[in-house]
């Protein structure tokens, strides 16, 4: 699903990535790494923004179970730490189901959706990218937080 060969953008500070089985624990051990990797950068748990990645992560990983699933395929999640911002990136296989930015207008609230908001609330900006011959998405969002404690 990715190539660890992808350059990494020059104003990275530290990078995070690993694999999870596309599966409910998946998720819950998704959002459970990753807050604990942002209290490795300094971040404290519970606080903000480990709190806001974490629910971000959250959502998007829970996603990627919901609605990304292709058997025999995980997820994967990937933190670019930059000075003042992290992207947040989870990717997984199905390509043909692609999230939308905005909620449909007239779909009823418990028809979900409302994942996405929270990511664009809590996001500068996020979005999806295709990768090239098709393997694999990837659902992204961009957050500021700051410079770490260490």
């Amino acid at each position: 699903m990715h190539a660890e060969t992808d350059l990494q953008p020059p104003d990275v500070v530290s990078t995070f990535t690993q694999l999870f089985a596309c599966t409910p624990p998946g998720a819950r051990r998704a959002r459970r790494l990753v807050a604990n990797r942002m209290d490795v950068w300094g971040y404290a748990h519970g606080g903000e923004p480990n709190e806001d990645v974490t629910l971000v992560v959250s959502e998007l990983a829970a996603n990627a179970v919901r609605h990304g699933r292709v058997s025999g395929r995980g997820f994967r999640v990937r933190l670019l730490l930059r000075e003042e911002s992290l992207r947040v990136e989870v990717s997984d296989a199905r390509v043909d189901r692609v999230p939308v930015p905005v909620p449909v207008p007239g779909r009823e609230a418990d028809e979900g959706g409302r994942g996405l908001l929270l990511v664009e609330v809590l996001s500068e900006k996020w979005g999806v990218e295709l990768r090239p011959g098709g393997a694999y998405k990837t659902v992204w969002a961009e957050l500021r937080v700051g410079s770490c404690a260490d």
